[in-house]
């Protein structure tokens, strides 16, 4: 899999200086970024010493969604952008500047969900493992909660920069796509297919 993400990255050699001017190209580098933390990440939670401190914790939640909403969500939301225009005919999606406020968006969302997840896993198998010399639970369920509210509101927080992003995205779509007039869409059906006799 790091094969496929190294490829995808350096599809790229040469041409760096795009991702400057290019948001919809960010969003597939980056998403590549996710995919391979999260390939690493997944296995890693796999051994014996990770996994007893991960398991059933918020640590899953984050690595669940750094593939959800990092790798998947955001090559989706690329692919999209760059399709969009060339389905309904038009150059290019109605705003380069909304891709662009979708990328931060997106990206800062996922990361703030992310890393308060890991943040929250790490404390709560803490919490969870701590036993007193009685051999009783230092913290109670309820407690280790309690301590992970801060996480929780994070977590909130980058969900919404997400879920605003793709509410961007939705009215730049809307855009693009009602641009045509009527006199656009009769020219462009009687175009003749490639190929077509």
């Amino acid at each position: 899999s790091w094969g496929g993400m190294i490829n995808g990255m350096m599809t790229l050699s040469g041409a760096w200086h795009k991702l400057r001017t290019d948001p919809i190209l960010r969003f597939l580098v980056v998403s590549l970024a996710f995919y391979g933390m999260s390939t690493f990440e997944g296995p890693m939670m796999a051994i014996k010493t990770v996994n007893s401190l991960s398991h059933y914790t918020d640590w899953t939640i984050g690595h669940v969604h750094a593939g959800a909403l990092g790798w998947v969500a955001m090559i989706s939301i690329g692919s999209l952008y760059h399709m969009i225009p060339k389905v309904f005919g038009r150059e290019q999606m109605h705003s380069t500047g909304l891709i662009n406020a979708h990328f931060w968006l997106a990206t800062i969302g996922t990361v703030l969900y992310i890393a308060s997840m890991w943040v929250n896993g790490i404390t709560q198998g803490l919490m969870w493992r701590a036993v007193n010399t009685d051999g009783t639970l230092t913290y109670s369920f309820v407690e280790a909660l309690q301590a992970s509210h801060p996480g929780f509101m994070v977590r909130a927080l980058g969900g919404f920069f997400f879920a605003f992003g793709m509410l961007l995205m939705a009215y730049n779509t809307f855009r693009t796509v009602r641009g045509y007039n009527a006199a656009e869409v009769d020219a462009a059906a009687r175009i003749p297919a490639v190929g077509a006799h």
